[in-house]
């Protein structure tokens, strides 16, 4: 057995000053099957360490059910990260930010508005207790001491820049270390005076996020942590894109120039990324400073392996600056394989109201609910009410979370948008049926509007009276694969809005492939149930990562769109290679 402690101006492993050289890959942003290239690849690159967040959400979707089995198997990928020879790092939250939604935590703590969210509130707390005991369960036995790879553990997660709750930072502190957690804890914060005082607590080593001006940075954290090592935990190597933005990038060698100079410090590192991975199953969060911005599927965050996993310039500049300040081994990286490509033609299946409103629950309200008053994990939900209005009308709402399709007689009259503030809609006469399909595109992951909740806020007026009498159905991802089992109609040269549709292809082995999404609308993609993730035609991306290990080679496999808006191909192609979007100039 191993001890890692926190020494005087190092950290030390067995006594012997040890510079953290650590990436982070997401274990949940990767499919389990690309787990170990992933790692080795941190490895070859002159890495001795990997880290990764815990996401609550994921893990507990519901109160008291657990889960980390499959892609959430984070023992798993723990022990493969020992198996390559590295350390790791685990950064359990319970907030995480990560441009997950709702920074990690689950949408069900968030039903009671009443309960308090990061801080040291009881319900909360009971809560985060359970949970970082199913955490600490995992992560002790395999902590150092323990002949495992875990040499740090952080709490919380950037909390100076959200508040300055004192007695929370010490409950969490409690919880963890009374957990079994002996391995030394660290805060992470930005390297601002009152963030770096307000985010960390004595017994905690306080680290930094940033990604350039290393050594400025460095000193300004020197004077709030006067001992023991410096580090940047949160070493930003690129960027996340957001729908209707650019796809963000930035210098490779400038990045690495700035990272050799942090290292020449002796200083310790982690690479956030080094690889980003995918927002896999609709699980993207989203910013809003005023204007609300999703974050997009691809969570490649130009880091030194992109989404697919391949080495980049990134890799390669990064490569040569450890080669200055550690030992890198000579084994380099695979060239990677070419990818298949090709064609499937889909096939519309069931409009999706008319199959979600017969297959899912349908709950009769008076008003119409939000997704909390309804169902808090659920990603659509659509209400409909009988109705007849002769001749043409004015719909308001009170706010929009996120988007809704305003629907009169199967016809779409409009789309009210939370990102433009739209709260009105001209209505055409209504003979038989209102319907309002509704669109979480992601829950707030940073800032005061964390844990918010989602829908239709405030009700729905026509001309100003209100609209009463409702019928709700709400569905996760997983319940609109459900409703693709029905037969298909024949094939059609486009794709309707709000239409679920099927296609089938032949994969002669697993390689990773690469979905052009260019000539569909915006929408929702799965191959064999696996959630792809979101598309949308105002990019940036115009590609979906497919993970190899979710093919079925020499037989069929199942491509199911949602299909929101409208798509004026029915036709997707597989091409070569990944595709962002255009960069800023």
């Amino acid at each position: 057995m191993s001890r890692f402690t926190v020494g005087e101006r190092d950290f030390l492993m067995d006594g012997t000053p040890f510079q953290v050289l650590s990436g982070a890959i997401h274990y949940f942003r990767v499919h389990p099957g690309h787990w170990r290239d992933r790692i080795r690849k941190a490895r070859l690159m002159g890495l001795n360490t990997v880290e990764t967040y815990v996401p609550w959400g994921l893990h507990e979707p519901r109160p008291g059910e657990w889960t980390d089995s499959g892609a959430l198997d984070l023992g798993r990928f723990l022990r493969t990260v020992a198996d390559e020879g590295m350390r790791a790092i685990v950064r359990p939250g319970p907030y995480i930010c990560a441009e997950f939604a709702n920074g990690g935590l689950p949408t069900w703590l968030f039903t009671d508005p009443t309960v308090g969210v990061r801080r040291n509130e009881p319900r909360f707390m009971r809560s985060v207790s359970a949970y970082l005991t199913h955490v600490t369960d995992i992560v002790a036995p395999l902590q150092i001491d323990e002949d495992g790879p875990v040499i740090l553990v952080q709490v919380e997660n950037e909390y100076g820049a959200y508040g300055e709750d004192a007695d929370y930072l010490d409950a969490l502190t409690a919880m963890v270390r009374d957990a079994g957690i002996t391995v030394p804890l660290t805060t992470v914060d930005q390297p601002r005076p009152h963030m770096l005082e307000n985010g960390s607590r004595p017994g905690l080593h306080r680290t930094a996020s940033f990604g350039s001006r290393s050594l400025e940075r460095m000193r300004t954290l020197r004077l709030h942590q006067p001992t023991g090592p410096l580090m940047s935990s949160e070493y930003w190597d690129g960027w996340f894109d957001s729908w209707g933005m650019y796809h963000h990038t930035t210098s490779a060698e400038e990045s690495a120039a700035d990272l050799d100079a942090l290292l020449g410090t002796g200083a310790s590192v982690n690479l956030y990324m080094f690889h980003g991975g995918t927002n896999f199953g609709l699980t993207n969060g989203a910013n809003d400073r005023g204007v609300y911005q999703p974050i997009a599927t691809t969570y490649d965050y130009d880091a030194p392996l992109d989404e697919a996993g391949r080495p980049t310039a990134k890799y390669w500049a990064y490569r040569e600056v450890l080669a200055k300040h550690t030992s890198v081994p000579d084994e380099v990286p695979d060239v990677p394989e070419t990818t298949p490509t090709g064609e499937v033609r889909l096939a519309a299946v069931v409009s999706f109201p008319e199959a979600a409103f017969t297959a899912m629950p349908v709950t009769a309200t008076h008003a119409v609910p939000t997704f909390a008053e309804i169902r808090a994990d659920a990603v659509y939900v659509l209400h409909r009410s009988w109705l007849r209005r002769p001749s043409a009308s004015v719909l308001t709402v009170g706010e929009v979370r996120d988007r809704v399709h305003v629907v009169v007689d199967g016809h779409c009259a409009g789309v009210l948008q939370r990102e433009d503030h739209a709260t009105a809609l001209t209505l055409p006469p209504v003979t038989r049926e209102l319907l309002l399909v509704v669109e979480d595109q992601g829950r707030v992951n940073y800032g005061p509007r964390l844990g918010e909740d989602k829908g239709i806020i405030g009700g729905v007026r026509i001309d100003g009276a209100p609209v009463v009498g409702w019928e709700t159905v709400a569905l996760d991802a997983d319940d609109v694969i459900r409703l693709s089992r029905t037969p298909a109609r024949p094939e059609s040269p486009s794709i309707p809005g709000l239409t679920v549709s099927v296609g089938t292809f032949e994969a002669e082995d697993t390689r990773d492939r690469f979905l052009d999404v260019s000539t569909l609308g915006k929408g929702t993609a799965w191959v064999n149930g696996f959630c792809l993730g979101r598309y949308w035609s105002r990019g940036p991306q115009r590609t979906l990562f497919v993970p190899g290990p979710v093919l079925v080679p020499a037989g069929p496999n199942r491509l199911v769109v949602l299909e929101l808006d409208t798509a004026p191909s029915a036709t997707v192609r597989f091409v070569a290679d990944l595709d962002l979007g255009p960069v800023e100039d």
